[in-house]
């Protein structure tokens, strides 16, 4: 929008560049140009201000596919007035000199004409066109076949428009069947999630399945190992039972000839001191018999004397006083003889 001022009955308009003015002054072309600045009475001039820049125009329509099911198409068309003069004859571009504004809506009549032609052209590709294979390649030949319609279209150079370009956002089916379309390629990735699972899940169980393999292998392994510790442990056994029984019968051996070396030699003493207490003896037995009784008497009192437990008191009756001395008196001349 123009930006006017008032000064003393005038007006001063101060454009964009992006506009372009066209001032009539009594019926004649005064100014025409983008970005213009001039001064003007309101009541003598006719103002006209038509956007040449590029213009977005966003638009969504419906549309039934060949097997009767309804799509919203999303679409942007790029366009702008490259022949302001040409617009603004065909189109109320008018502006009121002393605000501005807009006296008509020219831009909304740009944007009916757009949309119909667009939709126009939408319509004839998708009711040829089924509803999968529109929502798989529908976007690309809806989009080809708005821009060659537009291009086509000769109301447009006619106000003096250009499309620029033509986009088309999505097309979309109703959220029902959006929904039931979408069923299938989640069951989909949902047997494929599954499938993985179970894989994985296989996977661990073969891995499980190795690791108790390995253990049980471990534990064969160790069982021989132990059976060949007990059979060795055995066999040590053995042979430390049967060294100890060599040694113990080369000890007995040892000890029973020790033993019999000194039940011989104890023999052969006992034997020589039984012959040199023999021969003891005969000498003694000789030697007694040699000697007269009194001397034997003697010599066995002696010996009984020796034999007898210890006397501290002894006492002589008078009968055996006299007897013993009696036998000293008997004995004395013989003796001294």
């Amino acid at each position: 929008m123009a930006d006017i001022t008032r000064r003393f009955g005038w007006r001063h308009l101060r454009s964009a560049p992006t506009a372009h003015i066209r001032h009539h002054k009594r019926g004649r072309l005064a100014h025409d140009g983008p970005g213009l600045s001039f001064w003007y009475r309101s009541l003598s001039a006719a103002l006209s201000e038509v956007p040449v820049n590029d213009r977005e125009l966003a638009m969504a329509f419906h549309a039934r596919t060949s097997d009767f099911q309804d799509v919203t198409v999303q679409a942007t068309v790029t366009y702008r007035i490259s022949d302001p003069a040409e617009a603004a004859a065909r189109l109320d571009f008018s502006v009121d000199p002393d605000t501005g504004v807009w006296r008509g809506a020219p831009l909304e009549q740009i944007a009916t004409l757009l949309t119909e032609t667009a939709q126009q052209h939408t319509l004839d590709v998708l009711t040829r066109t089924a509803l999968a294979e529109a929502l798989v390649d529908g976007v690309a030949s809806v989009r080809d076949r708005v821009a060659a319609g537009l291009a086509a279209e000769p109301r447009l150079p006619a106000t003096g428009i250009d499309v620029v370009a033509v986009r088309v956002v999505a097309i979309r089916p109703e959220a029902e069947v959006e929904r039931a379309l979408r069923t299938p390629a989640r069951e989909q990735i949902q047997q494929e999630a599954d499938r993985a699972t179970y894989e994985r899940r296989a996977v661990a169980v073969e891995r499980e399945r190795a690791i108790a393999e390995n253990e049980l292998a471990s534990q064969i392994e160790l069982a021989r190992r132990e059976e060949q510790l007990v059979e060795q442990r055995g066999t040590n056994t053995r042979r430390e039972a049967e060294e100890h029984a060599a040694a113990d019968g080369v000890r007995a051996e040892a000890e029973a000839a020790r033993k019999v070396r000194l039940a011989r030699a104890e023999a052969e003493a006992a034997r020589e001191v039984g012959a040199a207490r023999a021969e003891s003896q005969a000498a003694w037995l000789r030697v007694h018999g040699e000697v007269d009784a009194a001397t034997l008497h003697a010599l066995a009192a002696t010996r009984l004397a020796e034999n007898l437990p210890r006397i501290d008191s002894l006492t002589l009756s008078p009968d055996v006083l006299t007897g013993l001395l009696s036998k000293l008196g008997s004995t004395g001349p013989e003796t001294r003889a």
